[in-house]
Protein backbone atom coordinates (compact mmCIF):
# COMPACT_ATOMS: atom_id res chain seq x y z
CA UNK A 1 0.00 0.00 0.00
CA UNK A 2 1.40 3.69 -1.08
CA UNK A 3 -0.08 7.00 -0.63
CA UNK A 4 0.26 9.64 -3.27
CA UNK A 5 -0.73 13.38 -2.23
CA UNK A 6 -2.78 14.31 -5.78
CA UNK A 7 -3.88 17.59 -3.81
CA UNK A 8 -4.70 18.55 -0.05
CA UNK A 9 -8.54 17.03 -0.62
CA UNK A 10 -7.03 14.26 -2.49
CA UNK A 11 -4.89 11.11 -2.06
CA UNK A 12 -4.69 8.07 -4.23
CA UNK A 13 -4.23 4.86 -2.00
CA UNK A 14 -2.26 2.15 -4.62
CA UNK A 15 -3.15 -1.03 -3.52
CA UNK A 16 -1.89 -4.76 -4.38
CA UNK A 17 -3.99 -4.48 -7.05
CA UNK A 18 -5.86 -1.51 -8.38
CA UNK A 19 -6.25 1.97 -6.50
CA UNK A 20 -8.99 3.84 -4.71
CA UNK A 21 -9.48 7.07 -4.29
CA UNK A 22 -9.97 9.13 -1.15
CA UNK A 23 -11.56 12.56 -0.97
CA UNK A 24 -12.39 14.92 1.81
CA UNK A 25 -14.66 18.52 2.73
CA UNK A 26 -16.93 19.31 4.97
CA UNK A 27 -19.16 16.70 4.01
CA UNK A 28 -16.72 13.76 5.39
CA UNK A 29 -15.02 11.33 3.28
CA UNK A 30 -15.71 9.89 -0.35
CA UNK A 31 -13.45 6.94 -1.45
CA UNK A 32 -13.59 6.35 -5.06
CA UNK A 33 -13.28 2.57 -6.38
CA UNK A 34 -12.13 0.03 -3.45
CA UNK A 35 -9.48 -2.61 -5.53
CA UNK A 36 -10.03 -6.13 -5.19
CA UNK A 37 -11.19 -8.13 -2.27
CA UNK A 38 -9.09 -7.93 0.85
CA UNK A 39 -8.19 -4.35 0.60
CA UNK A 40 -10.22 -3.24 3.00
CA UNK A 41 -7.28 -3.19 5.90
CA UNK A 42 -4.80 -1.38 3.38
CA UNK A 43 -7.20 1.04 2.58
CA UNK A 44 -8.25 2.09 6.40
CA UNK A 45 -4.47 1.92 7.40
CA UNK A 46 -4.10 4.70 4.03
CA UNK A 47 -7.05 6.59 5.41
CA UNK A 48 -5.07 6.80 9.13
CA UNK A 49 -1.84 7.47 7.33
CA UNK A 50 -3.20 11.23 6.17
CA UNK A 51 -4.81 11.98 9.41
CA UNK A 52 -7.98 11.40 8.96
CA UNK A 53 -10.73 8.55 10.54
CA UNK A 54 -12.30 5.20 8.32
CA UNK A 55 -14.99 6.12 10.49
CA UNK A 56 -15.34 9.09 8.69
CA UNK A 57 -15.95 7.21 5.36
CA UNK A 58 -19.54 8.36 4.11
CA UNK A 59 -19.70 7.36 1.00
CA UNK A 60 -18.31 4.67 -1.44
CA UNK A 61 -18.32 5.52 -5.15
CA UNK A 62 -17.49 2.36 -7.72
CA UNK A 63 -16.81 3.87 -11.61
CA UNK A 64 -17.78 0.23 -12.70
CA UNK A 65 -18.20 -3.08 -11.64
CA UNK A 66 -14.43 -5.06 -12.67
CA UNK A 67 -13.43 -6.82 -9.30
CA UNK A 68 -10.10 -4.41 -9.23
CA UNK A 69 -12.49 -1.79 -8.30
CA UNK A 70 -15.10 -3.09 -6.71
CA UNK A 71 -13.31 -6.13 -4.57
CA UNK A 72 -13.57 -4.34 -0.88
CA UNK A 73 -16.74 -2.28 -1.66
CA UNK A 74 -18.86 -4.39 0.45
CA UNK A 75 -16.81 -4.80 3.45
CA UNK A 76 -16.09 -1.30 3.95
CA UNK A 77 -19.80 -0.36 3.44
CA UNK A 78 -20.39 -3.22 6.22
CA UNK A 79 -17.70 -1.60 8.47
CA UNK A 80 -18.12 1.77 8.53
CA UNK A 81 -22.04 1.75 7.19
CA UNK A 82 -21.18 3.93 3.97
CA UNK A 83 -23.25 4.77 1.15
CA UNK A 84 -22.27 2.68 -1.99
CA UNK A 85 -23.08 4.30 -5.47
CA UNK A 86 -23.55 2.78 -8.79
CA UNK A 87 -24.94 3.34 -11.94
CA UNK A 88 -28.47 1.65 -12.92
CA UNK A 89 -26.69 -0.71 -15.20
CA UNK A 90 -23.77 -1.65 -13.04
CA UNK A 91 -25.88 -2.33 -9.66
CA UNK A 92 -26.89 -5.32 -10.62
CA UNK A 93 -23.64 -6.84 -11.87
CA UNK A 94 -22.10 -5.12 -8.37
CA UNK A 95 -24.85 -7.08 -6.52
CA UNK A 96 -23.97 -10.33 -8.72
CA UNK A 97 -27.56 -10.30 -9.64
CA UNK A 98 -26.63 -10.38 -12.85
CA UNK A 99 -23.74 -11.93 -14.69
CA UNK A 100 -21.53 -8.97 -16.23
CA UNK A 101 -20.72 -8.79 -20.17
CA UNK A 102 -16.89 -10.14 -21.40
CA UNK A 103 -14.73 -7.13 -22.91
CA UNK A 104 -14.09 -7.47 -26.61
CA UNK A 105 -10.05 -7.61 -26.67
CA UNK A 106 -7.58 -7.33 -29.91
CA UNK A 107 -4.89 -9.48 -29.80
CA UNK A 108 -2.89 -6.98 -28.25
CA UNK A 109 -5.02 -6.79 -25.18
CA UNK A 110 -5.93 -10.65 -25.33
CA UNK A 111 -1.60 -10.47 -24.49
CA UNK A 112 -2.10 -8.09 -21.77
CA UNK A 113 -5.30 -9.88 -20.92
CA UNK A 114 -3.51 -13.04 -20.41
CA UNK A 115 -0.59 -12.07 -18.59
CA UNK A 116 -3.15 -10.51 -15.84
CA UNK A 117 -2.58 -12.15 -12.13
CA UNK A 118 -5.62 -14.22 -10.62
CA UNK A 119 -8.26 -11.43 -9.16
CA UNK A 120 -10.20 -12.80 -6.37
CA UNK A 121 -14.18 -12.48 -7.04
CA UNK A 122 -15.54 -9.85 -5.36
CA UNK A 123 -17.91 -10.38 -2.70
CA UNK A 124 -21.89 -9.04 -3.56
CA UNK A 125 -22.34 -5.69 -2.27
CA UNK A 126 -25.34 -3.78 -2.32
CA UNK A 127 -26.26 -0.36 -4.10
CA UNK A 128 -27.75 2.02 -2.14
CA UNK A 129 -27.95 4.98 -4.45
CA UNK A 130 -28.22 3.85 -8.46
CA UNK A 131 -27.53 7.03 -10.05
CA UNK A 132 -27.28 7.65 -14.02
CA UNK A 133 -25.96 10.47 -16.49
CA UNK A 134 -25.89 14.30 -14.75
CA UNK A 135 -26.92 13.60 -10.38
CA UNK A 136 -25.06 15.36 -8.07
CA UNK A 137 -23.29 14.19 -5.34
CA UNK A 138 -22.93 16.13 -2.30
CA UNK A 139 -19.07 16.14 -1.97
CA UNK A 140 -16.38 18.53 -3.84
CA UNK A 141 -18.90 21.12 -3.86
CA UNK A 142 -21.42 18.99 -6.33
CA UNK A 143 -19.62 15.99 -8.18
CA UNK A 144 -21.33 15.59 -11.45
CA UNK A 145 -21.97 12.13 -12.41
CA UNK A 146 -21.24 11.46 -15.72
CA UNK A 147 -22.47 8.17 -18.03
CA UNK A 148 -19.05 6.89 -20.07
CA UNK A 149 -20.73 3.55 -21.09
CA UNK A 150 -18.10 1.32 -23.67
CA UNK A 151 -15.53 0.10 -20.98
CA UNK A 152 -18.82 -1.07 -19.01
CA UNK A 153 -22.44 -0.68 -19.73
CA UNK A 154 -22.87 1.61 -16.76
CA UNK A 155 -19.16 3.08 -16.27
CA UNK A 156 -19.53 6.30 -14.48
CA UNK A 157 -16.65 8.98 -14.20
CA UNK A 158 -17.14 11.82 -11.56
CA UNK A 159 -16.56 15.25 -12.33
CA UNK A 160 -16.02 18.13 -9.65
CA UNK A 161 -16.49 21.47 -11.93
CA UNK A 162 -15.27 23.95 -8.82
CA UNK A 163 -12.25 22.51 -7.15
CA UNK A 164 -11.71 21.50 -11.33
CA UNK A 165 -11.17 17.46 -11.00
CA UNK A 166 -12.12 14.39 -12.77
CA UNK A 167 -12.05 10.65 -11.85
CA UNK A 168 -12.09 9.06 -14.85
CA UNK A 169 -12.27 5.58 -14.02
CA UNK A 170 -11.02 2.99 -16.50
CA UNK A 171 -11.96 4.98 -19.52
CA UNK A 172 -8.67 6.62 -19.35
CA UNK A 173 -5.58 5.53 -18.22
CA UNK A 174 -2.28 7.22 -17.32
CA UNK A 175 0.67 4.05 -17.55
CA UNK A 176 4.25 4.77 -17.88
CA UNK A 177 3.34 9.32 -18.81
CA UNK A 178 0.96 7.75 -21.16
CA UNK A 179 -2.46 9.16 -21.39
CA UNK A 180 -4.61 6.99 -23.55
CA UNK A 181 -8.12 5.43 -23.58
CA UNK A 182 -8.34 2.26 -21.34
CA UNK A 183 -8.07 -1.15 -22.54
CA UNK A 184 -10.42 -4.35 -21.98
CA UNK A 185 -13.81 -2.58 -23.21
CA UNK A 186 -16.91 -4.39 -24.03
CA UNK A 187 -17.73 -1.84 -26.69
CA UNK A 188 -14.41 -0.45 -27.80
CA UNK A 189 -16.59 2.35 -30.01
CA UNK A 190 -18.48 3.42 -27.46
CA UNK A 191 -15.66 3.83 -25.08
CA UNK A 192 -14.00 5.93 -27.12
CA UNK A 193 -16.61 8.44 -27.78
CA UNK A 194 -16.91 8.80 -23.97
CA UNK A 195 -13.16 9.19 -23.89
CA UNK A 196 -13.48 12.12 -25.90
CA UNK A 197 -16.17 13.69 -23.75
CA UNK A 198 -14.14 13.17 -20.91
CA UNK A 199 -11.24 15.05 -22.82
CA UNK A 200 -13.18 18.37 -23.90
CA UNK A 201 -13.74 18.65 -19.98
CA UNK A 202 -11.91 22.18 -18.79
CA UNK A 203 -10.43 20.31 -15.52
CA UNK A 204 -6.77 20.55 -13.96
CA UNK A 205 -6.65 17.20 -11.90
CA UNK A 206 -7.30 13.86 -13.40
CA UNK A 207 -7.19 10.27 -11.18
CA UNK A 208 -7.31 7.52 -13.19
CA UNK A 209 -8.69 3.79 -12.85
CA UNK A 210 -4.85 2.75 -13.80
CA UNK A 211 -1.99 4.84 -14.19
CA UNK A 212 -0.36 8.02 -12.33
CA UNK A 213 -2.39 11.08 -11.52
CA UNK A 214 -2.30 14.51 -13.56
CA UNK A 215 -2.07 16.70 -10.61
CA UNK A 216 -2.60 20.29 -12.98
CA UNK A 217 -2.94 20.87 -16.40
CA UNK A 218 -5.05 17.70 -17.40
CA UNK A 219 -7.43 19.17 -20.05
CA UNK A 220 -3.97 19.37 -22.04
CA UNK A 221 -2.84 16.39 -21.75
CA UNK A 222 -6.66 14.81 -22.33
CA UNK A 223 -6.97 17.12 -25.44
CA UNK A 224 -3.42 15.67 -26.63
CA UNK A 225 -4.34 12.04 -26.06
CA UNK A 226 -7.81 12.72 -28.16
CA UNK A 227 -5.91 14.16 -31.11
CA UNK A 228 -3.84 11.29 -30.68
CA UNK A 229 -7.27 8.84 -30.80
CA UNK A 230 -9.63 10.25 -32.94
CA UNK A 231 -12.99 9.23 -33.55
CA UNK A 232 -13.84 7.08 -36.72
Amino acid sequence: MEITRVRDELHMITLDFGAAYLWRDDHGLTLVDTGIAGSADDIEKGIRAVGLDPAALRRIVLTHHHEDHTGSAAELARRRGAEVVAHRLEAPVVRREQPPVPPVLSPFEQQLWDGLPPIPPAEPCPVHREVEDGDVLDTGGGAVVLHVPGHTDGSIALHLPGPGVLFTGDVVSNVGGQTRPGVFHTDPARALASFHRLAALPVGTAVFGHGDPIAEGASAALRTAAEQHPQA
